[in-house]
Formats: C-alpha cells, structure tokens, sequence
C-alpha cells in the first residue's frame, strides 16, 4: 500500500473510533445535560467531515505556499490571540477564555496558531540553516517568536496547548544545525519558567501534588486521576465491552474530552489499548519516513513538525491519564471530543500527505 493511502486510511480510522468513543464515553453525559445522547458526537461528527474535506483539498494545495505566506499566516494567529483575550469576543470555557464562540461550537485560536508557528519555523530553519550555530543572530529571533505565542496563550491561559508547541518547535530545532550545547541552557530557561508560572499561579502547585500523591486531596485536585486510574483497573485483557464504562457515570468529569484514553481501556482493555497503539505508530512512523526522504527543506522541517506535534500531544495525553505527568488539559489526536484539535489534526495530515506526493 503506497505511504500517502496508508496515511489516510489509518487517519480516518481513528476519527472513526474517536467518533464511537465519543458517543460511549458521552452519551449518558449529555443524555443529563442536553437531554440529547447524540449531543456532542454530532457535533464531533460535523468536525469530521470538515476534517475529511480539509485533508482532501490540502492533500492538492501546493505547500510552498505555506511558506510564501508564512508571515501573514502568523500575523493572523497573533491578532486572534490578542482577540480571544478580550472579554466579549473570547469565551471563557473550564476556566480558560481561550475560544471563539459560533452558535454552540467553539474554535481555539491556539489550535491554529500551532500549525502557524510550525511553518514559520520550518521556513525560517530552511532558510537560516547556517545561521542558526550563531545564537544572538541565528536562534534568538525564533526563540523570541515562540516566547511571545508562548505568553499570549498562557495568558488564558492554556497550560497543555502551551508546552506542546514550544516542544513541537524545539524538536524542529534539535534536527536542525543548532548547537547541542543551546539545548542545556533552554531546559534550565525553562525549569525557571515552570518555576515563574507555579509563582504566579499557586493553583499550579496543586496539579503536581495531586500528580505525586493523587489521594493528598482526593475530592480535590486529586479526584479526576483516581477515577482515571480506576476506569484503567479493571479494564483486564478484554475490558467490559463497548458502553459498559462505569467511571462514565458521572465518576469521572466530562471523560470524553482529556480522559477518554481511560474510557477505551476500561471498554476494551489492553487489546484495546495495543491495537490503538499499532494504528497511532503506523501513522507516526509512515510520515517519519516521509520527512526523512525529502530533499527540500522547507517541507522536511514542516512534516516533521506537524507529526512531531500530533506525537507529542498524544505522548502527554496518555501520560496524563495514567498518572505520569500532572494534568495538562491536553487532547487525544483524533479521539477525543474537540472540534478545534481534530481539525488542526486532519489538517495537518492533509498538508503532510501533500508534501508526501514528492516522495
């Protein structure tokens, strides 16, 4: 099967499992709440099929324009964000004004300023691939960029869309020709600004506590990794079965957003959770090698960062939800319920499958 069928096909499977679990994880959820069982698989579905015309249409829209409009592309993303903060244009939703509201469907502009930033980087690597040894002139300047997308976005603040950009985009960085030695001084930079953020908002203090020893504040800031751990116990080899969740009950909050990782392990156990892993690796290692292969720059920087990006933020959810990391609020690519992120997903296999035309 050539690489760009394979790509897509394994694509659409998951937002098809997504879309399923979405209703299973939800339904009895939104069954309470919208008095509509169906409420927020709907609206996924509409999400997915704008998804699949986005991946179609990208998959022939040439992407050395991404690079030719870069700037504005970027320029586009920094006004929304600026906007979203402003009370009456941006929503505020689980404490973060963070979304553009349309009717009852919401759009995240740091969603889309994630690809932004990846093609500004990839084009900005591609041509300053000699410059970038130099600090002051070569890496500074897109370290600057990132730190100010950075605080605009924690200023709604959105904590987990936050760290999986500024990683997407020093992934790029590590494949580029930098110095090995920048890598040491931006992990202490970045263990100072962890360190500034907990200052500035002690609640954060919390999520690490609750992450170490969950029980400290059971009904607290630990409650919702305990019912994630306990959807995740009993899910054995085979798992309860498709709808027969008990943590959906009402136990865990809103699982069919950040925690429906621990609804498909509780529903269909370990087999459930390796054949998963086997669908996310083939879509991971397919577009790896198509990244590697090509011979322009631009777009070998830009498909590695979009899948770097899709990598990184499914790594973190699991993590999450498994108790290795504190909660970050981040989604599962494909899977979990959000329009926003499932459509920057399948927008970005659509740009990927474009450049993979060349391989």
């Amino acid at each position: 099967m050539k690489k760009s069928l394979l790509i897509f096909f394994v694509t659409i499977l998951l937002g098809i499992i997504g879309l399923l679990m979405v209703y299973s994880s939800s339904s009895i959820w939104s069954e309470y709440k919208f008095e509509d069982a169906f409420y927020y698989v709907k609206h996924q579905g509409i999400f997915f099929i704008v998804g699949i015309i986005a991946i179609l249409f990208l998959r022939k829209f040439n992407y050395n324009y991404y690079k030719k409009y870069a700037n504005r592309i970027l320029l586009i993303c920094f006004i929304l964000l600026i906007l979203v903060l402003i009370p009456g244009i941006g929503q505020v939703r689980n404490g973060s004004r963070s979304w553009f509201g349309i009717g009852s469907f919401g759009v995240q502009p740091s969603e889309l300023t994630k690809i932004a930033l990846i093609i500004f980087t990839a084009k900005y690597l591609s041509n300053n691939e000699k410059e970038v040894r130099n600090f002051k002139n070569g890496i500074l300047p897109i370290i600057i960029i990132i730190g100010v997308f950075f605080a605009l976005i924690m200023l709604e603040p959105d904590f987990g869309t936050g760290m999986v950009i500024v990683m997407t985009l020093v992934s790029m960085l590590f494949v580029s020709n930098i110095k090995i030695s920048f890598f040491g001084y931006t992990g202490l930079l970045g263990l100072l600004g962890i360190v500034g953020l907990i200052i500035v908002a002690p609640y954060r203090i919390n999520r690490i506590v609750s992450f170490i020893n969950p029980w400290s504040d059971p009904l607290g800031s630990g409650f919702q990794i305990i019912q994630s751990l306990y959807a995740i116990g009993p899910g054995g080899l085979f798992g309860l079965g498709f709808g027969n969740s008990i943590q959906k009950h009402f136990y865990l909050p809103e699982p069919q957003t950040d925690f429906i990782f621990a609804i498909i392990s509780e529903e269909f156990g370990i087999m459930g959770i390796i054949i998963l892993s086997i669908l996310f690796l083939t879509l991971f290692i397919s577009i790896i090698k198509i990244s590697i292969n090509e011979n322009d720059l631009f777009a070998k920087y830009l498909s590695l960062g979009l899948i770097m990006g899709i990598i990184l933020q499914t790594i973190l959810n699991i993590c999450v939800v498994i108790g290795l990391v504190p909660v970050t609020g981040v989604t599962l690519p494909f899977i979990s319920y959000g329009g926003s992120s499932l459509l920057v997903s399948m927008a970005s296999i659509g740009i990927i499958l474009n450049i993979a035309k060349d391989n």
